[in-house]
């Protein structure tokens, strides 16, 4: 099939990318000129395990195109994706007017016969029936469209394989044509298809998300428990979590989520529960367990702080990204300046972004032992694989005072300790 993808963020690119690699053509359509000559010369702007190189492979090949003209890749394909952003505005609710900015241009530029529009991006319940309306309005006489509901649910740091190899695949629409095209084009991704309504499909992503981030604010509520009873979290979650009703996934204690998709789209159920009329109680605990995640961290360091000198391990959202978006440590960066310390901070991909964020208020170093020198504090904020197993004989050489507050559990406690330590971790 020829394909169009508006947005080459973390949902456009990696998407786009992996329907070229399966033999399609694919227009991917960007608004900034300077980056989509980037993309053209396979450089993903974004940090993406193994995005890099199968974008690459499909430029080469010549199935993937960037554009910033409408005209030609949406009159030349069977399905357009919306894959734009849908930033929280300040009550909480979804950002769409990007969304529908797009919709309208996609309208106007619909070829003759047939063709989806499948909306990718985040929304709330209800937007395809307004994006429909909208292209509907502008379109040309002769064109003929349906709106299908695909949700994404990748995963960053692990994107390109979430979309090669999906726990299911989410096709929602109220056009029977619209369903069979969509189902042939995932022929390729071996995964369930579910098949539902638009409102049922716009709503499975947010409670999916919603319900994660429940099971991450769950875990630090326990850990909160067992810091106040001297009980110990990992204990108690590990057996728990063997109850197969339950599980352990996602059911970590820590410094609480970040990203483009869990606060923002939790905030945003929380407003669709409110328009509705709905008891969002619920919901309000998990973004409210999820603040006090945070500031349990950001205390923990205020209480064992002896000097001014801190260095933060890990700026990205999660490993494997380089993502800084509602990041906890972005967080703690803006609380501890306000109180007067001094930052190091490091990253495996993470410091671009953060230096941009910071300028010159924080220090960034070339690796974790140059980032602990002559520090009084280590704060582990992501669980990159490279601070598991490092040499922490050597980081006590480095450092001035020898204390770890470990926001992600990382450490053996005890281990840890022996080495001569003074180690703070969550709920243990």
């Amino acid at each position: 099939m020829t394909i169009t993808f508006i947005g080459h963020g973390y949902v456009g690119l990696v998407t786009a990318t992996v329907f070229a690699d399966l033999g399609n053509t694919v227009h991917v359509i960007g608004h900034t000129p300077e980056k989509i000559e980037r993309l053209k010369k396979g450089d993903p702007i974004i940090f993406e395990p193994g995005l890099k190189e199968l974008l690459k492979k499909n430029l080469e090949a010549k199935r993937i195109h960037f554009t910033t003209e409408y005209e030609h890749a949406v009159g030349a394909s069977d399905v357009v994706f919306i894959a734009v952003g849908t930033p929280p505005q300040t009550s909480g609710a979804a950002d769409l007017s990007a969304v529908f900015t797009v919709a309208e241009k996609i309208g106007k530029h619909l070829k003759k016969g047939f063709t989806v529009v499948s909306c990718k991006s985040t929304v709330t319940v209800g937007t395809n029936k307004k994006v429909a309306e909208m292209i509907n309005s502008v379109k040309p006489k002769e064109a003929e469209f349906a709106i299908a509901s695909c949700p994404e649910f990748l995963a960053q740091g692990t994107a390109l394989h979430n979309t090669q190899h999906p726990d299911r695949v989410v096709i929602g629409s109220d056009s029977k044509k619209a369903i069979d095209i969509m189902t042939e084009l995932h022929t390729g991704i071996d995964a369930p298809k579910i098949i539902t309504s638009l409102a049922s499909a716009e709503l499975i992503k947010y409670t999916a998300n919603a319900l994660l981030s429940t099971k991450i604010s769950f875990a630090n509520l326990i850990a909160f428990y067992s810091e106040k009873t001297g009980a110990d979290v990992e204990e108690v979650l590990d057996a728990v979590g063997l109850d197969k009703r339950i599980g352990r996934v996602f059911m970590n204690p820590g410094i609480g989520y970040g990203g483009s998709c869990f606060p923002k789209d939790t905030k945003a159920l929380i407003q669709i529960g409110k328009s509705l009329g709905i008891d969002t109680t619920l919901l309000d605990g998990v973004d409210s367990v999820n603040t006090e995640a945070r500031e349990n961290v950001l205390q923990k360091i205020l209480d064992n702080a002896k000097g001014k000198k801190i260095t933060i391990w890990g700026l990205s959202f999660k490993p494997n990204t380089d993502d800084i978006r509602e990041a906890p440590a972005t967080y703690l960066i803006r609380d501890l300046l306000q109180k007067g310390f001094k930052i190091t901070g490091y990253d495996p991909e993470g410091m671009p972004k953060t230096r941009a964020l910071f300028k010159d208020e924080i220090t960034f170093a070339n690796d974790p032992y140059e980032a602990v020198k002559d520090a009084d504090i280590l704060v582990i904020v992501t669980e990159w694989n490279e601070f598991k197993q490092i040499d922490l004989g050597k980081i006590k050489t480095l450092m001035k005072d020898h204390i770890i507050v470990d926001g992600r559990n990382i450490y053996d406690p005890e281990k840890t300790k022996a080495l001569g330590f003074k180690y703070i971790s969550v709920g243990r």
